[in-house]
């Protein structure tokens, strides 16, 4: 063999000398869009956000409750603990929502405003327990309970069914007041008797949602605005705390200590700067931010995770608003279209409310960051939602089909046999005794 031949044997042999894996950009792209385009897109990723945010919020908790707990003789998981104990509940009532077809929840939308509307009405009852000065928990010994949190998801459905049926009649002004008003009026009354506008304000936007997906006309859809920006501004002007907010909002007025939450939780976003001082390291949470796991925990968080930190949340969220408007678009249901965005009002906008008041570009408003914020009753509610936008993304065209061809493979990859001694590829599960047979048979033969 000749020099020149060695040289040729010995060169490494590639599929492609300028591109050796092949066209992986295209690839990656066709896959990234077969993926986009799968009906069962909907149903995976609200699994998956809703996953990271409740795993955030656990996490958010016991940084932000654990050295008040310590203080005052407790675990410093104890709030962890207890907002475990509610995720888990969460998580039961999730799933049952979840395996619940949507023709049920239009059936049952009347039951289940009446119920949530019997369960606000105890607010207002000796069991009702007020909290700063709004009337909007229930108290059973120990136990607290805010029944707002699931009127929201009630009327929500509720709203989905009634504009369902009245969708081609809702230019005729008798039948967009009744029942539509008197409904709405009721759920909303009870929660400003209990003197809570930041849940009002919240049910206002739900409401906003499900009337504009529904096609409401715009001129009746502007005159219910203004008539709900006019009680709004009526309800805050009586009140002194509300005004003393607005003022110390707008002009720096701030008196007693009606700026100090404000002041603390901008003081926390400010010390994270852009990468935070670690997890579990926030200053603010040692008592000199109020409410610092309920309403300002977004605070502790750009603290402890910095802009980066308070940025994932907001692309969590952002993520989430655009999976639920996929779903109204792939579906020609008008019941689950309204229900749909009146949840995504209710999680959207409050989440938004909520990030704007801790960054101080609206006035203090109390309202928690959903799937994150410390509180049984809203992680509750929230989840069970979740679930229910999940009964509709399982229902969407061509949904079921893809989550059981999937969950097939799965059961399919996982599923490994044991190969034969022989070495043949014929199946291994034959029964013991045709195995044995087949032995005593090969060694008779050798004899």
């Amino acid at each position: 063999m000749t020099m020149q031949e060695t040289r040729r044997s010995t060169r490494v042999v590639r599929p492609e000398e300028e591109n050796p894996l092949g066209d992986v950009g295209s690839r990656l792209r066709a896959g990234v869009g077969n993926w986009l385009k799968s009906p069962a897109l909907d149903f995976y990723a609200l699994i998956v956000l809703g996953t990271l945010l409740v795993g955030v919020g656990l996490m958010m908790v016991l940084s932000s409750t654990a050295v008040l707990n310590i203080s005052r003789g407790q675990s410093g998981f104890a709030g962890l603990l207890r907002q475990g104990t509610f995720a888990g509940l969460g998580l039961a009532s999730l799933l049952v929502a979840a395996s619940i077809p949507p023709g049920f929840y239009r059936k049952a939308a009347w039951p289940l405003l009446m119920l949530g509307l019997a369960l606000q009405t105890l607010v207002h009852t000796p069991l009702g327990w007020d909290v700063d000065g709004n009337r909007n928990w229930i108290r059973i010994g120990s136990q607290t309970l805010q029944p707002s949190e699931f009127l929201k998801l009630a009327l929500a459905v509720w709203l989905g069914a009634l504009l369902a049926i009245k969708r081609p009649l809702l230019h005729r002004p008798a039948h967009l007041l009744f029942p539509l008003v008197p409904g709405v009026l009721a759920a909303l009354g009870l929660v400003v008797l209990g003197h809570d506008l930041g849940t009002t304000l919240v049910m206002c936007l739900l409401v906003a949602g499900s009337l504009w997906v529904a096609g409401v006309p715009r001129r009746w859809f502007a005159a219910g605005g203004a008539l709900g920006l006019i009680g709004v501004v009526a309800l805050t002007i009586t009140s002194g705390n509300r005004m003393g907010r607005i003022n110390c909002w707008l002009k720096g007025e701030c008196v007693g200590g009606t700026g100090y939450q404000s002041e603390q939780g901008l003081m926390g976003l400010a010390e994270g700067g852009w990468w935070g001082v670690g997890p579990g390291e926030s200053r603010q949470k040692w008592g000199r931010l109020p409410a610092a796991e309920d309403d300002y925990i977004f605070a502790v968080l750009g603290e402890e995770f910095g802009l980066a930190g308070t940025l994932g949340v907001l692309f969590l969220f952002a993520v989430l608003a655009l999976v639920m408007f996929r779903m109204i678009t792939r579906t020609d249901d008008v019941f689950r279209q309204i229900t749909i965005a009146g949840i995504a009002s209710w999680i959207l906008g409050q989440a938004f409310v909520n990030m704007m008041v801790v960054t101080g570009l609206m006035p203090v408003i109390g309202v928690p960051l959903p799937f994150i914020s410390s509180g049984g009753s809203a992680l509750l509610a929230s989840m069970t939602a979740l679930g229910v936008l999940l009964s509709f993304a399982r229902s969407e065209p061509g949904a079921r089909e893809a989550i059981t061809a999937r969950v097939g493979a799965v059961r399919s990859s996982v599923s490994v046999l044991p190969a034969p001694r022989d070495g043949s590829t014929g199946d291994s599960r034959r029964p013991r005794r045709s195995r044995r047979r087949a032995r005593t048979a090969q060694g008779r033969s050798r004899r």
